[in-house]
């Protein structure tokens, strides 16, 4: 039977936690000083720890369950740590987990979560501790499965920088402590987060993925945290949100920098709790689900302009990994292109050399695109420096790629503000129908009536 210390000041949480552990076959021991913790850790076997961060009668700071949780990780390196904290020490806890700490919860915690970690976390300290020299059956089907994943992804990784943060990516899949990635348009953020659900316990659940840049302020609540029939306009049926959808998956937040103020007090809430209603209802759903955000703003900077919550950002950003720019990653480049370059094409010398010295603003996006439109152009089987229009010989050939931009967005255009009120009037601004006449998405729709301030109150 695995034994779990529990160290917190308070008796009443260490009762909480002696009952729900034993109710689940754990041996349970218990302290409430700094002393009596290191006592135990030092004379006990311990199998897993759980920390609180005060100790001594108004105490808020955090700066105790600091240096308790050093002092237990030079006692027994080995041994999970599990971090209990309020609010106001998520800060400090974030700096633990990036020390090595297994997770942390916020108190008030949910014990079946807990007990979902505690028992990841033992199994993964057993590992270590039985394997010696030798990998063990288990962790070898991991290693397996994870290279399978791999190789199946078409994840490609050459350079130095590129390999650190896959590294770092395998550390935190198994995992569910939040992971924020940063990095510029066209890097591969979404690549990241697909990589760590797919190398995570989680990878046979739902992967689910919202653009937070796309979702219309009023919509958001109800595309995250869906919505009963009637609740708005168009909600001709019940609609489950994506949290529901991500259950005991991976939600993956994209462009989370353009949430409103709004957007992420409710966010926050569902993160600190797993608890929601769907618009409509006062129902309380509870979800089981491992977020992952993604921006390629500089959230420190918006927190000092007030137009991030401090709150939110320590909450999503327990992990964060910076994807470097493409040109930052030269080593990659030729990989990535000659697996962009399908079927017969073979890239030649000169076009390899010519992507090399390229700065791609663009980063991986930009280069996909030009390998494809190089097959387009190339007559053979080889690609040519000229087919990547990336030279002063492809000038006329951009500018005619510019001027149909132009004519496109021309014709674009005739979806304008009128077109839209006609549409929308026709099918008494059902979203879905008018979207399907106008061949655009739901979302897509409900942006361009932001854009044109439309309403249905105005038009009849």
């Amino acid at each position: 039977m695995k034994r779990v210390l529990v160290v917190d000041d308070n008796p009443d949480i260490l009762d909480a936690l002696d009952l729900l552990l034993s109710l689940h076959n754990y041996k349970v021991s218990t302290a409430s000083t700094i002393k009596d913790a290191a006592f135990a850790a030092n004379n006990q076997r311990i199998d897993l720890i759980i920390q609180d961060m005060n100790f001594s009668q108004g105490t808020t700071s955090g700066e105790e369950g600091r240096s308790l949780f050093y002092q237990l990780k030079e006692i027994s390196p080995t041994t999970p740590i599990i971090v209990i904290t309020a609010w106001s020490q998520l800060e400090i806890a974030v700096e633990l987990v990036k020390a090595g700490a297994a997770d942390y919860l916020p108190k008030p915690w949910n014990d079946m979560k807990l007990l979902d970690i505690i028992a990841e976390n033992i199994v993964d300290s057993a590992n270590i501790v039985d394997s010696g020299n030798n990998i063990n059956e288990k962790s070898a089907k991991r290693k397996n499965s994870a290279s399978q994943i791999k190789s199946s992804s078409n994840f490609i990784v050459e350079s130095q920088p590129m390999k650190q943060l896959v590294a770092m990516a395998d550390k935190v899949a198994n995992s569910d402590i939040s992971v924020l990635i940063t990095g510029a348009n066209g890097s591969g953020k979404e690549r990241i987060a697909d990589y760590i659900h797919q190398n995570s316990p989680r990878n046979a659940n739902p992967f689910i993925k919202v653009n937070m840049g796309a979702l219309a302020s009023e919509l958001m609540e109800a595309e995250l945290f869906g919505a009963e029939k009637g609740a708005y306009t168009g909600a001709t049926a019940m609609r489950k949100g994506r949290f529901e959808a991500a259950n005991g998956g991976t939600l993956f937040l994209d462009e989370i920098g353009n949430l409103s103020l709004a957007g992420q007090m409710k966010l926050l809430r569902v993160l600190q709790t797993g608890q929601f209603e769907r618009v409509g209802s006062s129902e309380t759903i509870t979800v089981d689900v491992r977020v992952i955000s993604a921006t390629n703003s500089h959230l420190p900077q918006a927190i000092e302009d007030n137009t991030f919550r401090e709150d939110l950002y320590y909450r999503l950003n327990v992990v964060e990994l910076n994807l470097p720019p493409l040109a930052q990653r030269q080593d990659d480049i030729i990989p990535l292109a000659r697996h962009f370059i399908s079927g017969s094409h073979q890239l030649s010398e000169q076009a390899a050399s010519l992507l090399k010295q390229q700065p791609w603003p663009g980063n991986v996006r930009e280069l996909e695109n030009h390998c494809q439109r190089a097959m387009v152009l190339c007559a053979d089987e080889i690609l040519l420096p000229e087919h990547f229009m990336l030279g002063v010989n492809s000038s006329n050939v951009e500018s005619s790629l510019a001027l149909n931009k132009v004519e496109s967005a021309a014709q674009k255009a005739s979806s304008d503000k009128d077109n839209l009120k006609a549409v929308l009037n026709k099918h008494e601004w059902v979203i879905s129908r008018a979207a399907n006449e106008l061949g655009l998405s739901r979302q897509a729709l409900y942006r361009r009536i932001e854009k044109h301030q439309l309403s249905q109150t105005e038009e009849h």
